[in-house]
């Protein structure tokens, strides 16, 4: 067992001296290429497998002491090799806030953004649609997904026309709750969508049943969401040790244990942990090294934290 385990914030704090000054002293440089990929099925697109959320760390207001802290992480985001940003009209003012970062940094050519219409009615979807292209500074969207499937045969034709008229690339369905996986897999039997959103973790692998195996399938990209149950995780592991074979697998921090586990399944594109800590961000783009845990490895890590 280890004698002493780093703590999240001491470990991040070097990550972040790396990510800025090149590598861990004695180690290579960081580069952006150091991120492992997975490409898109319908597309062959290489992404990062670590992309960041928005929810509940966006929606802030417009004083420097309040953004200062999200433009630190933006910054160590793209450092760590990061392009895909997941945000929502749901998010409060989150599209604002990274639409006016993301512009005053000129990262937009950097960034792959996804953003959800969340509304009822096609003509309501389609000028939600608009307004958040607006708050995002972008007059084209990687991403538009519709968010907890809500009234998604409406906004189906919305969708589809902005693709053809090339300012949308990808087409995509989320939901958050494993209760909806199944109604996720009918409406992706009947309609082709390129991405769809749903939670896995250690804590939640319901979708390790059907949903996972039925993406990979079926040529699917799969983005996850609360890779931590919403904090969950940290809950449970808080005041326990890493396993003493942590370090074999990558891993350093409870946090890169989890988001390890989540990207190493094989059906799984990319994940997308949201932070408004810098440091947090610094440890969570180093959990998407090579190699990642393979099926073995992952079997061990399942158990241990089931174990605690």
């Amino acid at each position: 067992m280890f004698e002493h385990t780093l703590t999240r914030r001491e470990l991040c704090t070097l990550l972040g001296a790396a990510a800025l000054a090149g590598g861990l002293p004695g180690s290579p440089p960081m580069a952006a290429t150091a991120m492992v990929t997975r490409k898109v099925p319908s597309s062959g697109e290489a992404m990062p497998v670590i992309g960041m959320g928005s929810s509940g760390t966006f929606n802030v207001g417009a004083s420097a002491s309040d953004r200062l802290p999200l433009a630190e992480v933006l910054e160590t985001f793209c450092a760590g090799g990061g392009t895909i940003i997941d945000t929502s009209p749901m998010y409060g003012n989150s599209e604002q806030v990274l639409g006016d970062l993301i512009a005053e940094a000129g990262l937009r050519d950097k960034l792959w953004l996804a953003t959800k219409v969340w509304t009822e009615g096609r003509a309501a979807g389609a000028k939600q649609i608009a307004e958040s292209m607006r708050l995002l500074r972008t007059d084209r969207l990687e991403l538009l997904q519709i968010h907890n499937l809500l009234d998604w045969r409406e906004h189906l034709p919305t969708i589809r026309s902005l693709q053809e008229d090339g300012k949308l690339r990808y087409s995509g369905v989320t939901h958050y709750k494993a209760s909806a996986h199944d109604e996720l897999e009918r409406v992706l039997s009947a309609e082709r969508f390129d991405w769809v959103q749903f939670n896995y973790s250690l804590e939640e692998r319901e979708a390790e049943q059907r949903l996972l195996p039925f993406c990979q399938q079926n040529g699917i990209a799969v983005m996850i969401n609360r890779p931590f149950a919403d904090g969950a995780m940290f809950q449970k592991t808080r005041g326990e040790v890493l396993p003493p074979w942590a370090s074999e697998i990558g891993c350093h921090t409870w946090a890169q244990f989890f988001l390890r586990f989540v990207v190493s399944h094989p059906a799984v594109t990319c994940t997308i942990p949201a932070t408004s800590k810098p440091h947090h961000m610094a440890d969570n783009v180093s959990a998407g090294s090579s190699p990642l845990p393979n099926e073995k490895q992952r079997v061990r890590m399942a158990a241990y934290f089931a174990g605690l």
